[in-house]
């Protein structure tokens, strides 16, 4: 796979660097992979594989970085946007990274990625009914033409069709204040797509494709996280994307959370995701052999090996200091018959002696246990091989958004709308994001209209945001 994308991808960066140098450009270009970390175009070039999957993975370390510094650790990261949702385990500031069953297309890729799940569904996902039955994606209306509102050229209805006729977002002023939403050709298809086939009022057929759309984002959610052994009502949410701030409140309900975290900067989290990222070089090495028959020496030669690897293409190039370094050495072990790994922490390093084998099964069957749900303690485990991880420092934005002055809700407020929420439509007031405070408090049913997104904070739900600029939500009836 690897040779095959290479010349291509290759190919690419060089004409990048080559048109960013023309343009005046005398920075560093760095370039986002699947493990997370960013590497210079060299390094991308002879191993084009780890770029695959990277795009959202940009997101998740966007969330990670906001999450760490709103002192949450344990999340799902979600991320709905045009055409797709994704979703991501953080547990302990960390996204989960997993080397087994990375399908791409038809091909299994044996490397370390980002575990980003994605399904059909986002704001450019296409409502329609068949054989009597509202169906919302996988089918998407993209960005060209895009939703009919957009007024693009697009003539079946979406999701942010549905958003716009439920009052969720302002006609004028949208992204940016640079596009004025055609309502009344929202309205017109829904009514000949959706609401005549089934009978009912377009209001209630809007509602209904947002009601289906956040189920399908819920049970993607719980999949990823039951994957996992884990329960949604004991994690928040940080949501992110252009779309992510409309309906994480209501996918959060619906998975029982109780709190949802949604930053300012949410719709360009990809992009912060790759300015706080870390260099990060991800090396697997082969050696095969039951615990009771490893080589000491070879296992430590195997090491060595991925060390001196990790100094040729992390520290050599970067230039930067030992502390601004870190090296982490694990064996790759599994039971027998297993086709997959699991990554065991060897603080020993490359000084590994023989009678440290035994505390290594140990905390293999203690990983296992941990990640997959059972451990065999009985049973010896095979080693398969070894895998450094080594990351760089690199500088972190000290904010990643402005914020206002008005600490009294009431002053922000810049009017109203109608807004249709399980009830029916209600007057809901709205609020002007850019101008709030750190410490400002707004009680739901509420709007927060930021330059990029919009934040529904639903009825009875209230939204507090902090001195990092996110809005923390609280889930009534969670």
């Amino acid at each position: 796979m690897n040779a095959y994308i290479a010349p291509k991808i290759s190919g690419y960066v060089e004409h990048l660097q080559e048109q960013l140098t023309g343009a005046g450009y005398a920075g560093q270009l760095l370039v986002m992979q699947s493990t997370g970390g960013v590497m210079p175009p060299d390094y991308v070039s002879r191993r084009a594989v780890s770029v695959l999957a990277s795009g959202p993975t940009g997101g998740v370390m966007g969330a990670a970085f906001a999450a760490r510094r709103a002192g949450v650790a344990d999340f799902v990261a979600t991320d709905m946007g045009g055409t797709s949702y994704d979703v991501c385990l953080v547990r302990g500031g960390e996204p989960e990274i997993k080397t087994e069953w990375n399908w791409h297309y038809r091909y299994y890729i044996g490397l370390p990625m980002v575990d980003v799940r994605s399904v059909g569904a986002g704001g450019g996902s296409i409502a329609h009914v068949r054989q009597g039955t509202l169906l919302v994606g996988p089918q998407s209306a993209g960005s060209q033409p895009g939703p009919v509102c957009y007024g693009r050229g697009g003539d079946r209805p979406t999701v942010t069709d549905a958003d716009l006729v439920l009052g969720y977002l302002p006609r004028a002023g949208f992204a940016g204040g640079r596009m004025t939403l055609d309502v009344d050709g929202a309205r017109a298809a829904i009514e000949r797509d959706v609401a005549g086939p089934l009978g009912i009022g377009v209001a209630e057929a809007a509602w209904g494709i947002a009601r289906i759309v956040n189920a399908n984002m819920a049970n993607a959610t719980r999949r990823v996280l039951s994957g996992h052994g884990v329960d949604p009502r004991e994690l928040s949410m940080i949501a992110f994307g252009g779309n992510g701030a409309v309906h994480a409140g209501a996918i959060a309900a619906e998975l029982g959370m109780r709190r949802t975290l949604v930053p300012k900067t949410a719709p360009g989290f990809s992009a912060l995701g790759l300015l706080v990222a870390d260099y990060r070089v991800d090396v697997v090495k082969a050696y095969v052999a039951p615990l009771s028959l490893v080589e000491i020496e070879r296992l430590r030669e195997v090491m060595n090996v991925a060390l001196a690897e990790a100094q040729r293409d992390l520290v050599a190039p970067t230039g930067l200091a030992d502390d601004q370094v870190k090296l982490e050495l694990f064996v790759q072990m599994a039971y027998r018959g297993q086709n997959f790994d699991v990554s065991v922490p060897c603080p020993e390093g490359a000084g590994l002696r023989q009678e440290d084998l035994a505390g290594l099964a140990d905390r293999f069957h203690d990983v296992h246990e941990s990640s997959r749900g059972f451990g065999f303690r009985d049973q010896e485990p095979i080693v398969r091989g070894v895998r450094l991880i080594g990351q760089g420092y690199t500088p972190k934005p000290e904010r990643a958004a402005d914020l206002g002055s008005v600490v009294e809700a009431d002053r922000a407020r810049k009017g109203s709308r109608p807004a249709y929420f399980r009830d029916g439509f209600v007057e809901v007031p709205i609020y002007d994001g850019p101008c709030l405070a750190a410490g400002v408090e707004i009680a739901g049913p509420a709007l927060i209209e930021e330059p990029f997104t919009v934040v529904v904070v639903g009825p009875g739900c209230t939204a507090c945001l902090d001195e990092r600029g996110n809005y923390d939500v609280e889930i009534a009836g969670s």
